[in-house]
């Protein structure tokens, strides 16, 4: 018995843990496509800034312009005619007393 018992221990072997295995790389094509995706953010961040710095510079020139068309605009009343006169009218009352 420890004949076999012997023989089985030599006949099975024990796995060594090879600590290369574990590590699992996305490699070239992994870089490629993160390199991609963070160069799109960074243009898409670009253009984001340059659309946003062109719509702040547009509403300074409606305000500028809005403010040079307030300054220049004069408010006045137009000549009008003078109202037509009352006709004067007599009491019948009063005629008759005097």
């Amino acid at each position: 018995m420890d004949f076999l018992f012997a023989l089985l221990m030599e006949a099975t072997t024990t796995p060594t843990p090879v600590p290369d295995d574990t590590y699992n790389s996305p490699g070239t094509i992994g870089f490629i496509v993160t390199f991609a995706v963070a160069g799109s953010a960074i243009a898409l961040i670009f253009d984001m800034n340059r659309r946003v710095r062109k719509t702040r510079y547009r509403g300074e020139i409606r305000a500028r312009l809005a403010a040079e068309e307030l300054d220049n605009l004069e408010v006045s009343k137009p000549e009008r005619p003078e109202p037509p006169k009352k006709p004067k009218r007599l009491n019948p009352e009063e005629g008759q007393d005097q």
